[in-house]
């Protein structure tokens, strides 16, 4: 158990070090186009959660997700993709409400809301991109003794003992 939970606060860490990045990255970008185009709040916001999915998933990939499973890489992007959509919805459909339900669009305010909904997704891309986009690679059982390890990694290996092969015993 202790082991488990140390398991999951290294992989928290790592996904907070790289979502942290990733944050930096959506409120630089937002920031950077609401003052140099004339693009409406929420669409801002939009291109700058687009550009720090794409940061989020090299540095989760290549970061924190490294040791989990990498041999269905389209089906891991298909996810990633899909549930970076819903959480691009629940980010960005706070900054609207907040926008366009209460009128609350000052640079502050839009920062605020923007920062709010970042985090409001992140709880949600956390669950989602664990459980079902960088899966764990299955467990192996511990090896008792190293004949056994033989017998099951290596069927044509040469047991120590005899000098024949282990599968044909």
């Amino acid at each position: 158990m202790r082991e488990r939970i140390g398991r999951l606060v290294r992989e928290v860490v790592k996904f907070g070090a790289v979502g942290g990045a990733g944050v930096l990255v959506n409120l630089l970008v937002f920031n950077l186009v609401r003052h140099v185009t004339d693009l409406a709040v929420v669409r801002a916001s939009i291109v700058a959660t687009v550009a720090a999915i794409v940061f989020n998933y090299l540095g989760f990939r290549y970061f924190t997700y490294r040791d989990r499973d990498k041999g269905h890489r389209t089906r891991e992007m298909s996810l990633f993709l899909l549930f970076s959509a819903v959480g691009l919805v629940i980010e960005n459909g706070v900054l609207y409400t907040a926008t366009y339900g209460f009128g609350w669009d000052s640079p502050l305010q839009s920062n605020i809301f923007k920062f709010l909904g970042i985090g409001i997704g992140t709880l949600f891309r956390f669950w989602s991109y664990r459980t079902w986009v960088f899966r764990t690679l299955p467990g192996r059982e511990p090896v008792t003794r190293a004949e056994t390890f033989l017998e099951h990694e290596h069927p044509t290996a040469v047991r120590a003992t005899d000098g024949a092969p282990a599968a044909r015993r």
